[in-house]
């Protein structure tokens, strides 16, 4: 395998061909709000989209890490109540577990 440099590599992976389509205002107002949700610019939404890349939103990874440190919480009161709960305990970290692996998808 032949290494390239940085500068070649970045040379040649210029973006530099352009796409043009036409949306109506509303569609373009959901790529502009879905590009955000993702935390890219449009044209990195849409690159990603048309080469058929998964787009995954940053809500999504805040969501999960808050489901983990609630499920933490819950797996806490668990334990230092002896048990006491473990019927509501574990109900509601089975529900957290179901809601990390739907947000997940």
């Amino acid at each position: 395998m032949q290494w390239v440099t940085r500068a070649v590599r970045s040379e040649r992976n210029k973006l530099t061909a352009v796409v043009n389509i036409r949306l109506t205002p509303g569609e373009r107002a959901v790529v502009a709000e879905n590009a955000e949700t993702a935390g890219l610019t449009v044209s990195a939404y849409c690159r990603r989209l048309i080469l058929g890349r998964t787009v995954h939103a940053h809500t999504d990874s805040a969501v999960i890490r808050e489901l983990r440190r609630v499920g933490g919480l819950l797996k806490a009161v668990h334990t230092e109540s002896g048990g006491a709960y473990s019927a509501a305990t574990a109900a509601t970290l089975t529900e957290v577990r179901n809601a990390i692996r739907r947000v997940a998808r």
